[in-house]
């Protein structure tokens, strides 16, 4: 037997924004509430296909840069039309010291908290 990843817990100043901002992003939706706490996830729900996420209110300011950041790939369009989706949705471009010439791009979500989109499509689950 082995472990699967079944949610994902991001501290944040403001669960209401960061929850809008990545269900847009991964056709989300709002799966429960705990206090503070909002959990997104796919329609399927907790211990479905993918891990859900978990947005949880934390007051004290990050102090150092995160070790693990989330690689998205587009399902339905190419690198560029999701790209403009993402920025249109609240994603910023991020400067980690890339050369330019990575097929990726690096971006931050309304918080600050970096990400990935890759080039290669994936298929839709």
């Amino acid at each position: 037997m082995a472990c699967r990843i079944s949610e994902l817990v991001l501290g944040c100043r403001d669960p209401e924004a960061l929850a809008r901002f990545w269900c847009e992003v991964l056709d989300f939706v709002e799966l429960d509430r705990d206090g503070d706490d909002i959990e997104i996830g796919a329609r399927d729900g907790f211990g479905g296909k993918q891990p859900t996420i978990i947005l949880s209110r934390e007051t004290d300011p990050a102090t150092e840069k995160p070790r693990l950041h989330l690689d998205v790939s587009a399902t339905d369009r190419d690198q560029d039309a999701e790209l403009e989706r993402l920025l249109a949705a609240g994603a910023e471009f991020a400067d980690i010291g890339q050369t330019g010439e990575e097929s990726w791009h690096v971006l931050a979500d309304p918080e600050g908290n970096v990400f990935c989109l890759l080039k290669t499509r994936i298929e839709p689950l």
